[in-house]
């Protein structure tokens, strides 16, 4: 149990890891529509390609997406799974933050003193 926690743990610092940056979370945001090749997801950032294939290479090192090369082209493709946890997570603690804030709007409306 505690290995599978650790192991759940680290994926997750693995995926908040690599959505960390702004063209990392862009290049996901552009995958979760489907599939696309690397000039394509290249193409609006004012980079050089190496610099831009450094960020696939977090992507995809962190597990957030899968590439493949056919031919001349390398076509990279989203790994739902591994999105859909860090999802989860995040789903989790709103729900734990939105608890306590309701618990807390509870306690001060019955601290309140009622208008007359």
């Amino acid at each position: 149990m505690v290995i599978h926690m650790d192991n759940h743990q680290s994926s997750l610092d693995a995926a908040f890891h690599a959505l960390a940056d702004p063209t990392r979370r862009a290049v996901v945001s552009r995958l979760v529509r489907g599939p696309a090749a690397v000039t394509e997801l290249a193409s609006p950032f004012s980079m050089a390609l190496p610099s831009f294939m450094k960020h696939l290479r977090v992507l995809e090192k962190d597990g957030l997406i899968r590439s493949e090369k056919i031919g001349r082209i390398r076509t990279c493709r989203i790994n739902a799974e591994r999105l859909a946890a860090a999802e989860s997570w995040l789903v989790e603690q709103h729900e734990i933050w939105r608890s306590r804030a309701d618990r807390l709007a509870d306690f001060v409306e019955t601290q309140m003193p009622e208008e007359p």
